[in-house]
């Protein structure tokens, strides 16, 4: 009996990953808790286990009791308590080992639905994917492989439960650190990941070597990285960007496919003001503003979309801050039409611009009428 209980719970160590001396302790305790129920209340009652052959000794302050005096009762009670010792025990490992995984992508089998929750089979435990983290776009069947986004682990009364996700944006993240290793060594890094579950997500990277293309070495060799991710998302459609430390090359980089022509920026307000072609414009503003809905939340800024057929701010011009246009505005120069009705000389006698930055910004003016000029003329 003694050896085959060390021979139990030397089984539970190695198969549910519960450490020894915790088992023990715990039958110690449910044998303890047997023993007053049969016995009494006796204050100075204890019981120990030897670990090497598994005997059990009782002690009644320090005079030893019989296993005769513990009796049938007590040994049928404690293996009640010992089951739910060993439970809670595995319950407490189980939570321990997941709690410091929140963040992770783990892999499991569709098990079981419950309404419309999916219960994932984890190996230790089971996994709960509430419909709140579903992505409209997935359905799964029984038997199923699936990999979730940790999302929270909660202690039950019964077991622990893991929340997993397949909507979080750390997801696509955590893919394409398991699928680029350039990523995984952090040679590239991650900046910002936005997405809307099921439909498109955007992502933004950085090199932090020059001799490394960060977009190429997400994509891979003939698209077979990122397609490998949007296949694990069923078909979500992924737009890699390139992240900048100047904003005005990040905002348009998180607007592609469409193509920007100008932009005015208020850094106060994170807010920017983006022109583009009457044929860019739906592209860049994207099915019920998806694009630059995302495009805003990547880089964290207000983005406004405008066509170019609309008068031209003079602040949209190159050299032109918030103070020169102040100053031109003050002057009549309010739009890039009003500019290139006048010269460098005229705009040079303006108080706080000289002649080198009146020229910059008629030329600037120049550039920018020609283009919607050619823009209007391609429309016709």
């Amino acid at each position: 009996m003694n050896g085959e209980l060390l021979s139990i719970i030397d089984n539970i160590e190695r198969e549910k990953g519960i450490d020894r001396e915790t088992l023990i302790q715990a039958v110690e305790a449910a044998l303890l808790s047997a023993s007053r129920k049969t016995l009494g209340r006796i204050e100075d009652l204890s019981i120990h286990i030897d670990r090497k052959t598994g005997s059990i000794k009782i002690f009644r302050g320090k005079k030893r009791i019989t296993d005769h005096d513990f009796g049938r009762i007590a040994a049928q009670t404690a293996k009640q308590v010992i089951i739910q010792k060993i439970r809670e025990a595995e319950r407490e490992a189980v939570y321990n080992e997941f709690k410091n995984r929140i963040g992770e992508v783990v892999s499991g089998t569709v098990h079981r639905f419950e309404r419309n929750n999916i219960i994932v089979d984890l190996g230790k435990t089971e996994g709960l994917l509430p419909q709140s983290e579903q992505s409209p776009r997935e359905q799964y069947k029984q038997g199923y492989r699936i990999r979730a986004y940790i999302l929270d682990v909660r202690k039950g009364t019964r077991a622990c439960q893991v929340i997993l996700s397949r909507t979080h944006p750390q997801l696509v993240k955590k893919l394409f650190e398991l699928e680029v290793p350039e990523i995984y060594e952090g040679v590239v890094e991650v900046k910002s990941v936005t997405r809307e579950p099921g439909d498109r997500t955007k992502i933004a990277v950085v090199s932090n070597d020059e001799k490394v293309d960060s977009v190429g070495a997400c994509v891979g060799m003939k698209g077979q990285r990122v397609k490998e991710i949007v296949r694990e998302l069923w078909g979500e459609k992924i737009d890699i960007v390139r992240w900048n430390q100047d904003i005005k090359t990040y905002i348009t980089n998180a607007l592609s496919p469409a193509e920007v022509i100008s932009m005015t920026i208020d850094d106060g307000e994170k807010r920017a003001e983006v022109m583009v072609s009457d044929e860019q414009l739906s592209l860049a503003i994207g099915k019920r503003g998806q694009n630059v809905r995302l495009a805003a939340k990547l880089t964290g800024w207000r983005i406004d979309i405008k066509s170019i057929t609309g008068p031209i701010p003079v602040a949209s011009l190159v050299g032109v801050g918030p103070k020169r246009t102040n100053i031109l505005a003050k002057a009549g120069y309010t739009t890039v039409g009003n500019l290139v009705k006048s010269n460098p000389e005229q705009i040079a006698k303006l108080s706080g611009i000289g002649p080198k930055i009146a020229k910059l910004i008629y030329q600037s003016a120049k550039t920018k009428a020609k283009l919607v000029e050619a823009k209007a003329k391609e429309k016709k």
